[in-house]
């Protein structure tokens, strides 16, 4: 036994086979191993499948909807600015056909029109600086000398 001893906190157990043991396990009847659900329970999950279904289609669909809609915007934006790009190419070519020289020559002479001399004008204040004025009355006429 002097060889059996371990130097240390534990000490060797003796070799012994385990002891079996039998336990009689006893199978469920037939009645038992049947798991009945009553009609109630049944009709239960059956509605809950059915609003979850419903539920999960709805979801879908609005995501779908948001889908569509955000393509279409993309496209309504894509149109905008290609008319926004055609709008300012005819304006710059507009303006660049005008020629104020021209405009100034033909004013002048072909419609008699002449600058304003200074008895001519003249300067109403509408007090509020707007870039506009309201004529709240008819405007005088000047009195030529």
């Amino acid at each position: 036994m002097a060889n059996e001893y371990i130097r240390g906190t534990s000490v060797r157990k003796p070799n012994r086979a385990p002891e079996r043991r039998h336990v009689h396990v006893q199978e469920p009847s037939r009645s038992k191993r049947r798991h009945h659900m009553s009609l109630g329970y049944l009709l239960f999950l059956s509605l809950a499948m059915a609003l979850m279904v419903g539920t999960l289609a709805w979801y879908i669909s609005l995501q779908s909807q948001i889908t569509s809609s955000v393509k279409n915007i993309a496209t309504l934006e894509s149109q905008l600015n290609n008319l926004k790009q055609d709008n300012d190419e005819a304006y710059n070519r507009a303006s660049g056909n005008v020629d104020l020289d021209e405009i100034k020559r033909i004013a002048i002479q072909e419609y008699g029109m002449t600058y304003a001399s200074e008895g001519q004008i003249i300067t109403y204040s509408d007090g509020g600086g707007n870039d506009y004025v309201r004529q709240l009355a008819p405007i005088p006429e000047v009195v030529k000398n």
